[in-house]
């Protein structure tokens, strides 16, 4: 008969199951956890205390009143859009979302496109991403100054003004006028004319007072007593001043200086019919045959007001002047990161493009915006996350007439929490509309992450 096989022996290293070698990767396992959580277990208590606590007791005291003593429940947040200086917080914070996240985005990328072909590109990202390295405070000072009203300090005013006067001719004598003792009246307008015509062969005289003798044109010379001319109308036109007294009024004393420059119109029948202006030490002389008859007319153009600029600091503009303090500080920020991400994107494609005939306006739209989204939606969430909590600009470049304008919630908590009239229950209900503001875009950014990371 065949003889049956014996069945294989089992080996003795071989561990029955259930025996207690089986049993040791499950107390490593054990093991490993116990020493993740120790190591994390410093960072959960840090966590709690610096992060979780603050929040749940800022939820809590937004409850209560002033005093914290009494329950009021949502009467803090209807405060927020009930209250006036609450209200222009919240329209200020939207303003700064949308418009500073978008500007910055959107100058960061136009800098690092055009560094790609420039030769001295890394020269120009330096410069533009040094403001990064200058604190809030000290960039808030900087643009303190830069947004001055007046054009000899502040240096965006003395730009503005220089172009002004570029194309619109400024005043020589504001505020200047005559004394009712003088041959001059007031025409409207800011205009002065002379109260009787003016003949051929009669000098004219035209004093005026209210020029500071050291606003004065620097061609102006001492003012020349006025000569009759045969054929001509002649005439001095004078500061009728004199330093430290002494003058007499409607006659040219020796240190009295000439009304250099000034404008001076014949006007018969309304028309102008000759106009001159005066030399360095006041004379004019206008031709008879117009002139003799006419009233002499000193035109509103010589006497308004010098232009100072604009009022950047001012109820109107203090936001937007904010707001361009801090796209100069963070374009830099947003136009390495998008550098970066342009850095990978792949020259082929571009090339390809430009080969199919495509234009550079073409490829930047169609071809390099869509391969740098999701790097520009990196750097857009990460400054609309930032402007939510922008404090330190508006409080330090706002001056104290315009911060009521310039307020923004973060600004508006740190004056209900800590001002002269504190109300720490509406303080804390700033703090958690703003924690709401923030976490929906974090949100959208870890599941953008994630998303990116599982491709």
């Amino acid at each position: 008969m065949p003889r049956t096989p014996a069945p294989a022996a089992t080996p003795a290293s071989a561990p029955a199951p259930g025996s207690a070698p089986a049993r040791a990767p499950l107390r490593t396992g054990h093991r490993s956890r116990a020493v993740a959580a120790g190591f994390l277990l410093p960072a959960l208590v840090l966590l709690g205390a610096l992060v979780v606590y603050p929040i749940g007791y800022s939820v809590q005291r937004s409850l209560f009143d002033r005093s914290g003593g009494t329950f009021v429940g949502l009467d803090n947040y209807l405060a927020l859009v009930t209250d006036d200086s609450l209200r222009t917080a919240v329209r200020n914070n939207v303003i700064w979302l949308v418009f500073a996240p978008a500007v910055a985005t959107a100058l960061g990328l136009v800098f690092a496109v055009l560094t790609e072909r420039v030769r001295w590109g890394t020269a120009f990202k330096l410069v533009v991403f040094m403001p990064m390295a200058i604190s809030m405070l000290a960039s808030g000072i900087i643009f303190r100054l830069v947004y001055e009203q007046d054009p000899d300090r502040g240096i965006a005013n003395a730009v503005w003004v220089g172009v002004h006067d570029t194309f619109a001719e400024s005043s020589g004598f504001p505020r200047a006028r005559p004394l009712p003792v003088h041959p001059l009246k007031a025409a409207g307008g800011g205009a002065f004319v002379t109260k009787e015509p003016v003949r051929a062969g009669e000098p004219v005289r035209l004093p005026l007072i209210g020029v500071a003798p050291g606003q004065m044109p620097e061609e102006a010379r001492p003012a020349r007593a006025p000569e009759a001319a045969p054929g001509t109308v002649t005439g001095t036109a004078w500061l009728d001043f004199t330093r430290g007294g002494g003058g007499r009024p409607n006659a040219v004393d020796g240190t009295e200086l000439g009304l250099a420059g000034l404008r001076i119109e014949a006007v018969r029948d309304g028309k102008v019919v000759a106009a001159t202006t005066a030399k360095a030490d006041g004379t004019f002389a206008l031709p008879a045959d117009r002139a003799d008859g006419a009233v002499l007319r000193l035109p509103a153009s010589n006497f308004r007001e010098q232009y100072n600029g604009v009022e950047w600091l001012g109820p109107t503009l203090v936001t937007p002047a904010v707001i361009g303090a801090y796209v100069w500080m963070w374009a830099g920020f947003a136009m390495v990161l998008i550098g970066a991400g342009l850095a990978a994107v792949p020259r082929e494609l571009l090339e390809a493009a430009r080969v199919d005939g495509a234009n550079e306006w073409q490829v930047f739209r169609r071809i390099t915006v869509p391969l740098l989204a999701p790097v520009l939606a990196v750097v857009l969430v990460t400054l609309m996350i930032n402007v939510l909590k922008v404090f330190d600009l508006v409080f330090v470049i706002a001056p104290g007439s315009a911060q009521d304008d310039a307020n923004v919630l973060a600004l508006q908590l740190y004056r209900s929490s800590f001002g002269t009239d504190a109300d720490l229950g509406v303080g804390s209900a700033i703090a958690v509309l703003l924690l709401l503001l923030v976490v929906p875009v974090m949100v959208l950014n870890v599941r953008r992450l994630r998303r990116e990371a599982r491709r």
